[in-house]
């Protein structure tokens, strides 16, 4: 780009030029990497408001990173403005606020049902029941109760290995059951790599059943 003018306005106009340009080019071209290396069948959706440069670069920054191959945003004022599809997944708070399955409301299936499946789960993972956090089982219950066609929680709030998988799996067979099926989980820290090969060994050991 170049812009030619006198000296003085050029000037003035360079840093809300660069501005404007690079942020957009930076985030547009760093969402076309990905869609390269994700392919053309795989949805994408970004989730950056909150680690973006003030609200109104965490709506930009969804606008372009659309422009750049993503299909989804978890903005929903760029939803409303912009028309990307608005899709989201459950909070680390939402996790974090059960204690017990008492909490899930309403009570569904035979009493100790929940606790059936996780049973089951365990045995067929190798893995202890009671290292479990109940309260994120409880969080998963709720939420595939309120959200059957759109179950994707986050299973790092405590323990991926010892916790949030079992939790996963235990609420996910029984949305199967029930003829739902499962999108997927959410990873947000620790050794992704390592982690995702053993959420995707847990899924065929469960898909067996």
């Amino acid at each position: 780009m170049e812009v030619e003018g006198p000296l003085a306005v050029v000037q003035l106009l360079e840093t809300s030029l660069l501005c404007l340009v690079n942020y957009a080019s930076l985030v547009c071209s760093n969402a076309a990497r990905f869609r390269l290396a994700a392919g053309p069948k795989r949805k994408l959706l970004e989730m950056g408001l909150r680690r973006a440069q003030g609200p109104d670069g965490g709506l930009t920054a969804s606008r372009y990173t659309h422009i750049g191959g993503f299909d989804l945003t978890s903005n929903v004022q760029a939803g409303f403005l912009f028309g990307i599809p608005v899709v989201g997944t459950m909070a680390h708070s939402y996790v974090t606020s059960f204690t017990s399955l008492e909490e899930v409301w309403p009570q569904v299936g035979p009493r100790g049902g929940k606790r059936r499946w996780l049973g089951r789960v365990c045995e067929l993972l190798g893995a202890e029941p009671g290292r479990i956090h109940e309260g994120e089982l409880a969080a998963f219950t709720s939420y595939a109760i309120a959200y059957p066609h759109n179950f994707l929680p986050v299973i790092d709030s405590y323990s991926v290995g010892r916790s949030g998988l079992l939790n996963f799996c235990t609420v996910a067979l029984a949305l199967c059951e029930l003829g739902y099926r499962p999108v997927g989980v959410r990873l947000d820290s620790g050794d992704l790599c390592s982690q995702s090969v053993d959420v995707r060994r847990a899924f065929r050991r469960c898909s067996e059943q």
